[in-house]
């Protein structure tokens, strides 16, 4: 029991530094109807802007909430430029993955190497499960399915 709580305290900071190294974003001020949806879906939230271009020619701006949920947990709202949701992604324990994922990482990656672990729900309601690894001085994003059936490894640079 000692060891999952060491376990678990190391996953969150592990997560809180990774997103503070990875996720060197200049703080900005939304469009107004960006603002607003936040405002209304998490009233009382405050949140740290940033954007980001994506799509095949980085034609697309996504602006980028992150929170803190609670004292342990964080969060990421995002949104296009219209305000509507494009993913929501929250901050969850090793212990919360489904099964299978959780037979997958300890079978592939040692315990320390698990850096980030988060639930992500798109704006289809497609949930997927995000694990941030690394593996030979190089990070991956390893990602699940619903299940927990392993979808594909993404090297992050």
């Amino acid at each position: 029991m000692k060891n999952v709580l060491l376990l678990f305290t190391f996953l969150c900071s592990s997560f809180l530094i990774a997103q503070e190294g990875t996720n060197m974003k200049k703080a900005i001020t939304p469009p107004e109807e960006v603002r607003l949806a936040f405002e209304k879906e998490y009233p009382g939230k405050v949140p740290v802007w940033s954007e980001e271009y994506v799509g095949d020619d980085a034609d697309e701006i996504r602006f980028e909430a992150r929170y803190n949920v609670n004292n342990t947990t964080k969060a990421v709202a995002i949104y296009d430029n219209l305000g509507n949701m494009k993913a929501f992604e929250l901050q969850i324990a090793f212990r919360d993955l489904p099964v299978q994922a959780q037979s997958y990482l300890k079978k592939n990656y040692k315990a320390k190497a698990i850096l980030e672990i988060a639930k992500v729900v798109d704006d289809k309601n497609k949930t997927t499960y995000e694990v941030g690894v690394t593996k030979d001085a190089k990070f991956y994003d390893v990602v699940f399915d619903k299940d927990g059936g392993f979808d594909v490894s993404i090297e992050k640079n």
